[in-house]
């Protein structure tokens, strides 16, 4: 037996919801930046969840800055409940982003995450604010 095929692959229909499921966490840089561009920002509001030194370097355009370290009930009673929050971080090596969503969840809110982080942003070579238009190394 091949090593791919060590593990059955799931029936069609556990795929399917697998898959469905998945993309109800994630979003990737080319569908956020397709709506930044057209102006498409209803419903939901990104976040960068590193540290502000972080988000002064390098963040994307509109991004908020809200630490994965500092969510608590009350440094997110302000949010607005019915947003989605499109957390981000560093890269897939940095998991600010994971923790960030976590806790925000935990605290009632809707989340997803964005993939690759700010790296793969810019290395798609989209907009970035700040500094510099690379992603300084996590400093969670």
């Amino acid at each position: 037996m091949t090593r791919t095929l060590a593990f059955p692959a799931a029936t069609p229909e556990a795929a399917a919801r697998y898959f469905a499921a998945e993309l109800g966490f994630e979003v990737d840089p080319d569908d956020l930046v397709q709506d930044l561009e057209a102006g498409r920002t209803e419903g939901y509001v990104v976040v960068e969840t590193r540290a502000p030194e972080a988000f002064a370097h390098a963040r994307i355009p509109g991004a908020v800055n809200l630490p994965y370290r500092d969510m608590t009930p009350e440094s997110t009673k302000d949010l607005d409940r019915d947003l989605v929050y499109v957390c981000y971080c560093e890269s897939t090596v940095c998991n600010a982003a994971t923790k960030g969503a976590l806790k925000l969840a935990e605290l009632g809110f809707k989340v997803k995450r964005l993939s690759g982080g700010i790296t793969a942003w810019i290395a798609a070579g989209y907009p970035v604010e700040g500094a510099t238009e690379r992603a300084i190394r996590c400093a969670c």
